[in-house]
């Protein structure tokens, strides 16, 4: 069976820049994984510190409005892998899932630790690259024209485990 995992999709996250184009794509593959009948999973992050816009209990940490009551299941987190010390393995086990779908924010983040974890983990996994995005850029790394869901894209296919697909190879792919 297949899951939709759906990362941090949260106000404090959406609200930083114009997420509309990545937000349009994750909203049509959650309908997709509705229509199906398989299970949308969605991962909240939660920080520590008062100060973060997603501190558990502030507006940022909630859901975005645009796919808030579309989750079958819902996974905290407090580190970037949507594994580590949550039951999102348990959970998956128990569906009798055997491959995960990546899609959210952020990409270079908990999108890409929660790639290698499922992978780690047996799952077969296809990450949705232009269904995620990131509050960074390349000034934020010190490398100005760095692309970073290409290149996080890039460097997850180089590993030839794990399937890389744009938006528009997903639905060639998978909605036949």
């Amino acid at each position: 069976m297949q899951a939709l995992l759906v990362i941090d999709v949260q106000n404090g996250i959406v609200s930083f820049k114009d997420f509309s184009e990545e937000l349009n794509k994750i909203q049509q593959i959650i309908q997709d994984f509705k229509a199906k009948r398989l299970p949308v999973i969605m991962v909240r992050h939660f920080d520590e510190y008062e100060e973060s816009p997603l501190y558990r209990g502030s507006e940022g940490s909630e859901l975005h409005e645009s796919v808030k009551d579309q989750a079958d299941y819902v996974v905290e987190k407090t580190t970037p892998s949507s594994f580590f010390k949550t039951n999102l393995s348990s959970l998956l086990e128990e569906l009798g899932v055997k491959q995960v779908f990546i899609i959210g924010f952020n990409t270079e983040f908990c999108c890409m630790f929660t790639a290698i974890s499922a992978f780690d983990r047996g799952y077969e996994v296809t990450f949705i690259e232009d269904a995620t995005g990131t509050t960074n850029d390349g000034e934020t790394y010190e490398m100005k024209d760095l692309d970073i869901r290409d290149f996080v894209g890039t460097a997850l296919h180089w590993s030839d485990v794990i399937e890389v697909l744009d938006f528009e190879e997903y639905q060639e792919t998978y909605q036949k």
